[in-house]
């Protein structure tokens, strides 16, 4: 059997109609949304499929909404024996690895992951908070230049995912990221997008959900993985429930490495990377760390067949 990674998108990557082929294709999988709806108590599974989109990238319906799609597809996997050996996934897929890794239930996660999204939209001043993507500037230079708006404007403004080379996603206040712009611009970035995101996620400005969410975290029933899980706050390999619980927690507000993670499976020596769940954006990252990368995205029932067929017929 081919040796596989398995990682896992996190919000951004919803879309109106997410999971709905699969729904209609598979029994299991409709019985694992149904579950869902059950547990959340209200039906999550008409959001994704109908929309409206601006309540689909709420994020207390968005966390959800990806982490059921991935955990859905991952048990059609299982049910072709095709595992992971590694898993990882991108801020909120954290928790879809973690699933796979069997440190948690599903049903768990799910609730867990709602509740986290209505925490971290609470935990700073609708509108006053901000992301944006920087693309083309060097890390230290980047730096420079938010110690500089931190230092000449008292706001916060961090380094708040570390990508793949040349995309870094800043977070903080939104009047330090409108200043932002203009200074990184006059600093070498070849663009800075403003993202579509409802807070300063992954900056400090999130501690105050922190406390909460600890004792969100306390009440699952955790288990140490069965596979190794590279964290988001360390970029490293984590088995412990315990280590895993804290975190997560620091997870809200510390950066995303996701580009030394990359650079860390390409080490692992697997046959190929696994985007699990909606969406691409995983993938491009691979191929912007390593553009040899051998990559497949799983997301709907022609790419899942893809993958059977590679993993069977080369395995």
């Amino acid at each position: 059997m081919k040796k596989l990674a398995f990682i896992y998108p996190g919000q951004g990557s919803q879309s109106v109609g997410m999971g709905q082929e699969l729904y209609e294709k598979f029994d299991e999988v409709k019985t694992i949304f149904e579950q869902a709806n059950n547990r959340l108590g209200y039906e999550l599974s008409s959001i994704m499929f109908q929309g409206p989109e601006e309540k689909l990238t709420q994020t207390e319906n968005a966390q959800p909404a990806l982490l059921l799609v991935s955990t859905a597809i991952t048990e059609l996997l299982k049910k072709q024996d095709i595992r992971p050996v590694l898993t990882t996934g991108h801020s909120l897929g954290e928790y879809s690895a973690l699933v796979a890794a069997e440190a948690i239930d599903y049903k768990d996660a799910l609730e867990l992951v709602h509740i986290r999204g209505r925490l971290m939209e609470s935990a700073f001043p609708a509108g006053q908070g901000a992301m944006a993507a920087v693309l083309g500037l060097e890390k230290e230079e980047l730096e420079n230049t938010l110690e500089t708006i931190r230092s000449e404007h008292n706001e916060v403004i961090e380094i708040a995912n570390l990508n793949c080379p040349g995309q870094i996603v800043i977070s903080g206040t939104k009047a330090a990221v409108d200043l932002s712009v203009h200074a990184l611009k006059e600093a070498g970035a070849k663009r800075v997008l403003p993202l579509s995101v409802s807070g300063p996620f992954h900056s400090s400005l999130m501690k105050p959900a922190a406390a909460d969410f600890h004792n969100e975290v306390e009440k699952i029933a955790w288990k140490n993985t069965t596979i190794p899980v590279f964290a988001n706050v360390t970029a490293d390999k984590v088995t412990d429930h315990q280590e895993i619980q804290q975190l997560l927690v620091e997870q809200l507000y510390s950066p995303v490495r996701f580009e030394e993670i990359i650079e860390q499976l390409l080490q692992e020596e697997v046959d190929a990377i696994v985007e699990i769940g909606n969406g691409k954006v995983l993938t491009g990252l691979v191929k912007k760390v390593n553009r040899r990368a051998k990559v497949f995205t799983v997301q709907d029932v022609p790419s899942l067949q893809e993958l059977i067929d590679w993993v069977k017929e080369e395995g």
